[in-house]
């Protein structure tokens, strides 16, 4: 009886177990048929438990069963013949019809009789690094396609501080920080430092700190070697690596866990990187550049941001101002945008009546530069003339209570966020419970950093995935 017992909670201890794993695992029987199917399959797939079970595995659609459709019986299939699969990259089918990016990997399992008695499978979402990967690779063909330099548009005492700023930092090897609100042109002022610097010739590689988990932002940084993780088929470079004799961007640094960031110091001090699984230890000769949104000083009081790495980023900080600190280059701003407009479009407008101006020069630009982007973009939609009319600008900008309440948001959004907040443990559940467990995007709605949350989720024993 006592073993009976024993065994039924070591049963149920190795359920919980599977199901606490981020990566989905289904394991099948001799005959093909689904057995037990985790939570993170449920999230993977978008099929519960309850509808798998018995089923055989072909409800996945997988686009690379061993090159052709999964057959009707597991005999037939691949994974008997070779007893174990190589983890590959290929598609599943979600529930809802959409595809998944994914890493697959099949084993089968045999008894002490070496008979077959089924076979476990692992599924590794990529959905977050194929869309990180698109997101850099996108970024980084617009800023080789246009001089980074005319890019950054005005005539403002402000952005003439930041043009010298510019011209400083593409002289030296130092480690630039730049700081600035959404929308200011962060990337833009990065592209003109590597490409106006010795090395131009290089790669500039863009990486955004906050796309990513950071198990995967690891592995996006620092690669990876065959069979550090599931899913590891191969040895893999990081970005610092992509980077050498060039310049690595690193996008919203205040985003960054407390493991990445000392991983992060360790190679700003060495300029040598380990890849993940690996003891070996490469040379790298990178130029670092950094941006953030976040008061990165208030995050070292607060204990979310290592001081020591702060010190190291900040060699050489440039601030970008904000738009309404400089609103004599919104015109200049305007024109530029509308020349991009009549190119795209092939329409012939040629300017601003004066109220739509006067709108613009009467709004208080919470998203910055971007924002006054979209409303150009937003009025050629709607505008049949040669000139664009206050009637074809968004009606945020139009309506006056519109504008005052962005007054009352923006300098709310100047406050010390940690200061406004105070979050219980049910609050921040509920918060992640909406939010699909993005920490980063339950940061954005309540104010407060990747890290600040991470550290509410330690602090409370909150698991860092459903």
């Amino acid at each position: 009886m006592q073993n009976q017992t024993h065994e039924i909670w070591n049963q149920r201890f190795f359920s919980q177990i599977i199901d606490s794993m981020a990566d989905g695992v289904f394991t099948m029987d001799a005959d093909g048929k689904i057995t037990s199917w985790n939570r993170s399959m449920e999230r993977i797939s978008g099929y519960p438990a309850s509808e798998t079970l018995g089923k055989t595995c072909d409800i996945l659609g997988c686009s690379r069963c061993f090159g052709r459709k999964c057959p009707n019986g597991i005999q037939s299939c691949g994974i008997i013949k070779r007893g174990t699969s190589e983890a590959k990259e290929c598609l599943v089918l979600h529930k809802d019809g959409h595809d998944v990016p994914v890493i697959k990997n099949a084993s089968v399992v045999r008894d002490e009789k070496h008979h077959i008695i089924g076979v476990v499978e692992t599924i590794t979402d990529l959905t977050e690094l194929k869309q990180a990967r698109q997101v850099a690779k996108e970024a980084i063909l617009r800023l080789k396609e246009v001089n980074p330099v005319e890019n950054i548009i005005g005539k403002s005492h402000e952005i003439n501080k930041v043009f010298s700023a510019i011209k400083v930092a593409a002289a030296s090897e130092s480690t630039i920080l730049i700081q600035g609100e959404s929308g200011t042109g962060k990337e833009l002022v990065a592209a003109a430092i590597h490409y106006q610097s010795e090395r131009k010739d290089g790669p500039l590689i863009t990486v955004n700190c906050s796309a990513l988990s950071e198990s995967l932002l690891e592995s996006e940084l620092f690669g990876h070697v065959k069979g550090a993780f599931t899913g590891a088929a191969r040895d893999r470079m990081g970005r610092f690596e992509e980077a050498r004799n060039g310049t690595i961007f690193l996008d919203e640094i205040g985003e960054l866990s407390p493991f990445i960031q000392v991983k992060l110091l360790r190679v700003i001090q060495e300029r040598e990187v380990e890849r993940v699984g690996d003891s070996k230890k490469r040379k790298i000769n990178i130029r670092i550049i950094t941006a953030t949104h976040r008061d990165l000083i208030q995050q070292v009081r607060d204990g979310v941001f290592r001081e020591d790495l702060y010190y190291r980023l900040k060699v050489f900080p440039i601030c970008l101002p904000p738009l309404r600190d400089r609103k004599e280059d919104i015109p200049l701003l305007v024109d530029y945008f509308i020349n991009i407009m009549n190119q795209k479009t092939g329409k012939h407008v040629q300017g601003l009546s004066n109220a739509a101006l006067r709108l613009l020069m009467d709004s208080s630009w919470a998203g910055n530069v971007r924002e006054l982007e979209n409303a150009i973009e937003h009025a050629f939609v709607l505008c049949d003339r040669q000139q664009i009319d206050a009637i074809d600008l968004p009606i945020e900008i139009r309506m006056h209570e519109n504008l005052i309440l962005s007054s009352k948001m923006l300098s709310t959004a100047t406050d010390t966020p940690t200061k406004m907040i105070k979050l219980t443990r049910d609050e921040l559940l509920n918060l992640l419970e909406e939010n699909q467990w993005n920490k980063s995007k339950v940061g954005r709605q309540i104010g407060l950093s990747h890290s600040s949350i991470w550290k509410y989720m330690k602090k409370w024993d909150i698991p860092l995935k459903r």
